[in-house]
C-alpha cells in the first residue's frame, strides 16, 4: 500500500519542482557581434602611375635671350615611379614624366624679321626622397636628368629657317602630395629645368646657340599599385 501511494505522488511531486525550473534564467550571452576589420595601415612604397599638367614660365638663354624673349604656356603629360620605404615616415625612389608643352613666343626682333621659340616636349627622369609628415601627407624633393625638344623660326625678307634641336639638361624641384583614398593620390609641384644649348642655322648670318630655362608650377594625380 505505502509502495502505491508513493508511485501515485510522484508525478505530482515531478511537475511541482520542474514548474519553478524552468522558470529560472538560462545562462546564454548576448547574441554575437560581427568583427569588422580596420583598414590597413596606408603605405607609400610600390609603383605608381598617372598624369599632370600645369604651366610654364620660360626664357631662352644666350643667343635665344635676346631673339625670342620670355615664352610661356602649358602642359599636360604623364608620369610613372617606384617609391621603397627606408624608415616608417621616409622614402626614397624614382620617377619619370613626359610632357606635351605649348611654351612658345614671338617677337619682331629686328626690322623686317620675325622670330619665334617653341618648347615643344619635356622630358625628366629623377630621383625623389620624401617624408611623411601624416599617414597621407607627403613632402618631397626631386631632382635628376631633363631634356626638351626647342624649336626657332626666322624669317627676314627671303631667308626663313626652322630648325628642331633635342637638348639635355637637369631638373631640381619639390613638392606635396596627399593620399586621396588608399590607391589614389593627388600632388602639387614645382619643377626647374635648364637644358643645354644647341646650335641653329648654321652656315647662315642667323647662326646662333640657345637653350631654355623653365620654372613650372604642375598638378597630378597618381595611381598607387
Amino acid at each position: 500500500m505505502k509502495l502505491s501511494r508513493a508511485l501515485l505522488c510522484a508525478p505530482l511531486l515531478f511537475a511541482t519542482t520542474a514548474a519553478p525550473a524552468a522558470d529560472l534564467p538560462h545562462g546564454s550571452g548576448p547574441p554575437p557581434v560581427d568583427y569588422i576589420a580596420p583598414p590597413p595601415a596606408f603605405s607609400w612604397g610600390g609603383f605608381y602611375a598617372g598624369v599632370q599638367g600645369g604651366v610654364g614660365f620660360a626664357s631662352f638663354t644666350n643667343d635665344g635671350s635676346r631673339l625670342i624673349g620670355d615664352p610661356t604656356g602649358g602642359l599636360v603629360g604623364v608620369t610613372g615611379g617606384f617609391n621603397y620605404m627606408v624608415a616608417p615616415q621616409f622614402l626614397i625612389g624614382a620617377e619619370a614624366d613626359f610632357s606635351f608643352t605649348g611654351i612658345s613666343a614671338t617677337t619682331t626682333p629686328f626690322w623686317n624679321a620675325v622670330a619665334k621659340g617653341e618648347m615643344d616636349d619635356l622630358l625628366t627622369v629623377r630621383a625623389r626622397a620624401g617624408y611623411a609628415v601624416t599617414d597621407r601627407a607627403l613632402i618631397f624633393v626631386t631632382g635628376g636628368f631633363a631634356a626638351s625638344k626647342n624649336t626657332l623660326q626666322i624669317a627676314q625678307g627671303p631667308f626663313y629657317g626652322i630648325q628642331a634641336s633635342f637638348q639635355p639638361g637637369w631638373a631640381l624641384g619639390a613638392g606635396v602630395e596627399y593620399m586621396i583614398t588608399q590607391s589614389i593620390s593627388a600632388k602639387g609641384e614645382y619643377m626647374f629645368t635648364s637644358t643645354g644649348s644647341g646650335r641653329y642655322f648654321d652656315l647662315s648670318p642667323y647662326a646662333l646657340d640657345a637653350g631654355v630655362n623653365m620654372s613650372a608650377v604642375r598638378g597630378g594625380v597618381n595611381f598607387h599599385f
